[in-house]
């Protein structure tokens, strides 16, 4: 069990771990201590090596040494070190290369731009610049100099070090550029999502001043005229006290709703919260037309009735209460049916009424309907309305269900 614990140790560290910095450093330094053993060789015409005559021999081992201690020092700290430390240390093993052994690898050149690169992408932009003046004034006293090699190097490092300072500065810039395009788009969802809560609230606000305050007039106002009015005969008082319930159903819906919206503009207040309706309550929404109409309002259940989804179940809900109210406001009395059948993956939802149709001026795209398509469509169902076939406005709906599992479908009616 320790080994294990040590083994996945091992390899969250390797995860974290970047070595892309080091493996490309250390090829750069292989490659720079090559690079300066062949020109040596080509140079001096001999492979430095241990040889009889031991001063002989330990001379050239020093100066096997020194030249591949020059070599990663150009070369390793590029990428190994910090940029402050990197740019220092690569710096001074450059000079001291073309000084002293009066070579400088192109691995070591590579090194020496990447270090100011770093130094002006981390903001230490008159840090690389200082590092690179001495290669510009040691351009300008080899420019004579009859080893075209190192000459045409350091002066080709004095014309690239502003340019890898440059480039820095660019990268930095980029940097910059995408912080701030992020920040700003933050900002922009911000301050929509404040603007979207703003209008919330005020539509909370003009809700619940304005609207509720009728809403309570309409149902006092029944009320009072159902209990003040003498000799009222018995249909009217009924017709008043179904106002009165209605309003104040009404009422209750609207705070229902209020409690949604504040709950998202963070001023919820502890209101108070009632399940949505479902198929459950819809012999109530039936009930309550019959009262408020003279026409009949009979329900028709026919397939496997079953549990649908939640939503499902409030958007056929919602549909049959606005269907229901908008028989009772285009075709007052007249006989509404209403047919939920349970296929095998779908409920069909059919309210008809026997009334006049459309002809009358009832709008076939109203409010309402649009209401009814959005709902629908949240769900993966849809909405179809018109006039029907043997008369009168129908509205047809499907929706999804769950498949069946009743062993016999049933056919219900309710009057």
């Amino acid at each position: 069990m320790r080994a294990g614990a040590w083994r996945d140790t091992w390899r969250r560290l390797r995860r974290r771990v970047d070595r892309r910095p080091y493996v490309y450093g250390a090829l750069l330094g292989l490659l720079a201590v090559s690079e300066s053993l062949a020109e040596f060789v080509a140079g001096h015409g001999f492979v430095p090596r241990l040889s009889a005559d031991a001063a002989s021999a330990t001379g050239r081992v020093q100066l096997t040494l020194v030249i591949a201690l020059f070599c990663l020092a150009t070369a390793l700290p590029s990428l190994l070190l910090r940029p402050p430390a990197a740019g220092v240390t690569v710096t001074a093993a450059s000079l001291g290369s073309l000084t002293i052994l009066h070579t400088l690898t192109i691995a070591g050149l590579a090194a020496q731009l990447v270090a100011q690169y770093r130094l002006a992408r981390t903001g230490r932009t008159l840090t690389a610049l200082l590092l690179g003046a001495p290669f510009l004034a040691l351009a300008l006293n080899t420019v004579t100099d009859t080893a075209a090699g190192p000459a045409a190097r350091t002066l080709l490092l004095a014309v690239l070090a502003p340019v890898a300072v440059c480039a820095g500065l660019a990268g930095r810039a980029a940097e910059h550029r995408r912080a701030h395009s992020a920040v700003r788009r933050v900002m922009a969802v911000t301050e929509w999502e404040n603007a979207a809560r703003g209008e919330r609230a005020r539509i909370v606000r003009e809700l619940h001043d304005v609207v509720g305050h009728h809403l309570s007039m309409i149902a006092v106002q029944a009320e009072t005229a159902r209990v003040a009015t003498s000799g009222m005969p018995a249909q009217g008082a009924e017709r008043l006290l179904g106002i009165g319930d209605t309003a104040r159903a009404a009422l209750t819906e609207m705070r229902r709703l209020l409690g949604v919206l504040r709950e998202d503009t963070g001023t919820a207040g502890g209101a108070e919260r009632s399940p949505q309706p479902d198929l459950r309550h819809l012999n109530g929404l039936l009930d309550e037309a019959r009262s408020a109409t003279d026409g009949s309002v009979r329900l028709v259940l026919s397939g496997f009735p079953r549990a649908l989804d939640p939503g499902v179940e409030l958007a056929v809900y919602r549909i049959v209460q606005e269907s229901l109210t908008n028989a009772r406001k285009h075709a007052p009395g007249a006989a509404v049916d209403v047919e939920l059948h349970y296929a095998d993956d779908r409920l069909h939802l059919r309210v008809r009424d026997n009334g006049p149709g459309p002809a009358t001026g009832r709008p076939p795209d109203g409010h309402g309907l649009l209401g009814m398509r959005e709902r629908a469509a949240a769900v993966a169902g849809d909405v179809r309305a018109g006039s029907a076939d043997v008369g009168g406005f129908l509205v047809a709906a499907r929706f999804p269900a769950p498949p069946r599992d009743d062993p016999e479908p049933r056919t219900e009616e309710s009057a």
